[in-house]
């Protein structure tokens, strides 16, 4: 039996404050139209997809309560679900979720093609910090505003209209982290899921590293993961100048060899498509990644049972 699922990025532009919901639903809904057009049984959203990225301003109030979603779907997304369900395609998207203990995370659910919720991921690897930098126009608040998740690296059988493909779900800042990849491959799984918002420079002019140094990184660490972990990765940014701060996009498409084979060439709303034959998955998840025949996890725990760095004795 073929197991080839062709999947769509759907990379978005900017969403600026004064973007209506409907207006961004609207655009969102034309990507899933376009991305089914194009033959996708699966389009994958970005990070915070409903809204712009709200932790770089330090807010309270009825203004910070609106960026979260306190049931999902809801009346304001529902337009998302039913014309996904009409196109029979299934789709990731990363929001703010409220939950109703009044918890709050960075989250992303996997919609299965009838409309129904098969998974759920909360963003573990948070940056910034929880106190804004004095005198910064912009800030990155994402310890502020959001709990750490709790729910740990869970991966999803899914059904046959996606080759019972075995996925997997990170956002942003996660994927740059070896261990989120590794604990999902020791599931088996085939295709990963990441959605991101990630900043194309230091809007308030500290570091200079590049959109082009930024965009490799976020590009390399896909291509390097897909490949240890002997996986399919779809990588969707939010991209543009958003209210003043830029984002990179350099969304993609990578195969279990780490090859990137569909990339954004644009940093607005664009879709890319790839047939991902999660049999390529085998070559690596039997030979090179064999974890059975392989890994030696008796010598793993400093991994886990470490956080900052502890140096070596000094030789005398």
């Amino acid at each position: 039996m073929s197991r080839v699922i062709r999947v769509a990025a759907a990379q978005m532009g900017p969403n600026q404050k004064s973007s209506s919901r409907s207006e961004i639903l609207q655009r969102m809904i034309a990507l899933l139209e376009e991305g089914a057009r194009q033959g996708a049984a699966l389009v994958v959203f970005p990070e915070l997809a409903f809204t712009t990225f709200f932790p770089r301003w330090l807010l309270d109030g009825e203004e910070l309560d609106s960026y979260f979603e306190t049931a999902m779907p809801n009346p304001d997304v529902q337009p998302l679900f039913d014309r996904a369900a009409e196109l029979k395609v299934g789709f990731y998207v990363g929001y703010g979720e409220r939950t109703p203990e009044g918890q709050n995370f960075n989250t992303a659910i996997l919609v299965a093609p009838d409309g129904q919720i098969v998974g759920k991921y909360r963003k573990i690897h948070l940056p910034g910090s929880v106190e804004p930098r004095a005198g910064a126009v912009y800030q990155q608040l994402e310890k502020r505003y959001f709990e750490y998740g709790d729910l740990g690296f869970p991966a999803f059988r899914t059904g046959a209209e996606w080759k019972d493909a075995i996925v997997g779900m990170l956002i942003c800042n996660d994927r740059r982290w070896p261990e989120a990849w590794r604990s999902l491959a020791l599931q088996g799984m085939e295709l990963l899921c990441v959605g991101y918002n990630s900043a194309a420079y230091d809007p308030n002019g500290g570091d200079r590293e590049s959109a082009e140094l930024r965009t490799f990184h976020a590009q390399l660490v896909v291509q390097a993961n897909a490949y240890m972990n002997a996986c399919w990765a779809v990588a969707v940014a939010k991209a543009g100048n958003e209210d003043g701060s830029g984002l990179i996009g350099g969304s993609c498409i990578v195969d279990p060899n780490g090859l990137i084979v569909a990339q954004a060439r644009t940093l607005d709303d664009e879709i890319i498509t790839a047939d991902c034959d999660l049999d390529l998955c085998l070559q690596g998840k039997t030979k090179m990644f064999n974890f059975e025949a392989h890994r030696r996890p008796e010598w793993y725990s400093r991994i886990t049972g470490q956080v900052g760095v502890k140096e070596p004795e000094k030789v005398a």
